[in-house]
């Protein structure tokens, strides 16, 4: 899917209301990396920013940090909601066209925009913009088809929501050594799993920004409204009214510059 199709005030505003998960993916990269207690990098970079979520996150273990991403829309959420904090700044690039930095990075995270990219050409420009023993972390998660204690759920999700919304093509390659430049080395590959509570509101909210879902809805074959409404309908009886709590898939890799 063209990366332009996320490049709207829906999508952005969406983004903004995601779960920030990304907290729970910075805690496992303290845990990977043995990072002491407290740990703070100088200077970060987040790739790929969307609408600061994982920018946020990235700015718990640095003391600034500088978010991009190839979307107007997104850019200028970013700078409504945190372009009061001098720690943070925003610019609308490419994530293989960022800018040099005076002060080049400790640290770079790039939250599920990795299969978009052109690997050697990011892996160039990282090169470029990274302080010597610097660390890019690639980073993604996704919903999975499980709610705790519920099947139906489960049924749900396989036989009616990607018979409805089948899944993107997308690259989805897991990256090895190869993949990289000379003066990057692949550290580690982590793989784990994530839990996040939603009201029934808050869930159809959240699939109604997922590439499945906005695919159809940029091209024009179902309007957001009449989504929404059979997600409602069809999710009702699982959610019975309260809150539910679903499992989310999530990886890391860690390329450290040598």
């Amino acid at each position: 899917m063209d990366n332009k199709a996320f490049d709207s005030k829906r999508i952005a505003a969406g983004y903004a209301k995601r779960p920030w998960l990304h907290k729970s993916v910075i805690e496992q990269l303290k845990m990977d990396c043995g990072l002491p207690q407290g740990y703070k990098f100088k200077k970060g970079l987040d790739v790929g920013c969307g609408a600061g979520l994982s920018t946020k996150a990235l700015r718990l273990i640095c003391d600034k940090v500088t978010g991009t991403d190839i979307a107007e829309s997104m850019v200028e959420v970013c700078n409504d909601i945190y372009g009061a904090d001098t720690a943070y700044s925003f610019y609308v690039a490419k994530a293989e066209e960022t800018k040099i930095p005076n002060e080049k990075y400790d640290i770079v995270t790039a939250a599920g925009c990795i299969n978009w990219v052109d690997e050697k050409k990011f892996m160039n420009n990282m090169a470029e913009v990274m302080a010597d023993n610097g660390l890019v972390v690639i980073y993604d998660f996704g919903i999975t088809d499980r709610m705790l204690g519920n099947d139906g759920y489960t049924r749900w999700y396989q036989d009616e929501y990607l018979r409805r919304f089948p899944k993107p093509p997308r690259k989805e390659d897991k990256w090895t050594q190869s993949d990289l430049i000379d003066g990057f080395a692949m550290e580690k590959q982590t793989e784990y799993s994530m839990e996040y509570n939603f009201t029934l509101d808050e869930f159809v909210d959240f699939m109604l920004i997922q590439s499945n879902v906005n695919a159809q809805i940029e091209s024009g074959s179902v309007s957001s409204d009449d989504v929404r409404k059979w997600m409602m309908k069809s999710l009702s009886p699982i959610f019975g009214g309260g809150e539910r709590t679903l499992v989310f898939y999530g990886y890391s890799w860690y390329v450290r510059k040598l």
